[in-house]
């Protein structure tokens, strides 16, 4: 082996390294996390905020890389092709070929990239000042490929729209939560978060013949046995019906120091907050913190009154069921055996599709709603039906609302009695 070969293959070796080291850094810039470099970054860290510059040239920085990549790789190629031909006369371009493009296949492109995809942000960081200087140098290049490209998005207009939809806001929560990188809790909390915009006040609303609310008529000893009944803060006053909401009376404007204050309910409650029923709980949270109050009436197209959403409702579709030491806890669904369930009706129907992993394919939004919808009736104690896997026994009814059901999992037939029948 003479002195030129040995000098050819050190520069194989030497773009080999160098092939390598454009194939990881390519990977690297592609796989980064910019928010935990934006992290190291405002921590003081110079190399990382020098990253993220060159992260936010991609195209610049992708072009360079590829013309660095392909030159040393045909360097490499004809180099060594000069090696074998002149060892195999014969076979050796075809040799040369073969053994280069296993070369550069396992260390400049598998090796290089499956490191790098392990700790892109290290490598980045490793990379960009000898990035910088090549990006400098192929400047004129960069400037002709740039003008290419937009030639090509003039011929073929793609797209431009790549702002990421909550489909993919959601997808993204799951993938990170598989991975570990947030707890369950934490992934509950971002989904909560995401899906707030699409809820409606009329999905959190509690219904008119559930409120607790007085009379502006109403005398003293009777609002006060109704806030000591209820526990509750603050109660909607009405003036002849429940359509009517008049104010909002706050527990300590009605209490003063010495017991029960002297002046009338009318001057003692609030204005109240109304909104139609369409209105999204993110415009509505706006709207109770511009007016200072926890309380909105929730009101139809024809002005009647549907409800009241309350601040701690809109809190709890964010972070869950809020508790103090005057809640009592209520089982939505109580375990009566193995695959039987008693079920409050107050709930929403959706409540109901998690549990038991069905699509109702409903418009209603509550469960006693949706078992009207299916009893196409004014529903009576032991009245039943069945849905799917799922037996429905009406077991509590009040003003011809249904309050309790018990829901029976029928067994799925197994294959054996399948073809015994």
């Amino acid at each position: 082996m003479n002195d030129d070969t040995i000098s050819s293959i050190i520069l194989i070796v030497f773009l080999l390294v160098c092939s390598a080291y454009f194939s990881a850094t390519e990977t690297a810039f592609s796989s980064l996390n910019r928010t935990r470099l934006k992290t190291m970054a405002e921590k003081g860290n110079k190399r990382a905020q020098q990253t993220l510059e060159l992260a936010d040239k991609y195209d610049q920085l992708l072009s360079s890389i590829l013309v660095g990549n392909n030159v040393v790789n045909i360097a490499m190629s004809s180099v060594a092709t000069l090696i074998f031909v002149a060892a195999f006369p014969k076979y050796g371009a075809s040799l040369s070929t073969l053994v280069i493009t296993i070369v550069v296949l396992i260390f400049g492109e598998i090796s290089p990239k499956s490191l790098a995809k392990e700790n892109p942000e290290k490598l980045a960081m490793l990379s960009t000042p000898l990035l910088r200087i090549i990006i400098l140098i192929l400047t004129p290049i960069n400037f002709l490929f740039s003008q290419w490209k937009r030639l090509l998005n003039k011929l073929f207009k793609a797209d431009t729209d790549r702002r990421m939809t909550q489909d993919e806001l959601l997808m993204l929560v799951d993938e990170v939560s598989h991975d570990g990188s947030i707890d369950a809790e934490e992934g509950d909390l971002l989904r909560s978060a995401i899906e707030f915009t699409d809820l409606d006040a009329e999905d959190i609303l509690t219904h008119r013949v559930d409120l607790d609310a007085v009379s502006v008529n109403a005398t003293k000893e009777e609002v006060a046995r109704v806030f000591c009944e209820t526990r509750f803060s603050r109660l909607p006053v009405y003036d002849g019906t429940i359509d009517n909401i008049v104010g909002v009376l706050h527990q300590k404007d009605f209490y003063t120091g010495s017991g029960i204050s002297d002046l009338p309910l009318t001057e003692l409650m609030k204005e109240p907050v109304y909104v139609p029923e369409s209105v999204k709980i993110s415009d509505l949270l706006r709207v109770l913190q511009k007016h200072k109050s926890h309380i909105a009436v929730v009101s139809d197209e024809y002005g009647g009154t549907v409800g009241i959403v309350t601040m701690e409702d809109i809190l709890e579709e964010l972070v869950g069921d809020i508790w103090d030491e005057h809640d009592e806890v209520i089982e939505t669904f109580h375990k009566l055996g193995e695959n039987s369930y008693s079920v409050l009706c107050s709930e929403n129907l959706d409540e109901l599709e998690r549990f038991f992993d069905l699509d109702l394919n409903s418009d209603c939004t509550s469960i006693s709603g949706w078992v009207l919808e299916q009893l196409r009736r004014i529903p009576e104690v032991g009245d039943s039906f069945d849905y799917g896997p799922l037996h429905i026994t009406v077991t509590s009814t009040d003003s011809h609302r249904v309050m309790e059901i018990q829901v029976d999992r029928m067994e799925p037939v197994s294959e054996n009695q399948a073809k015994s029948n």
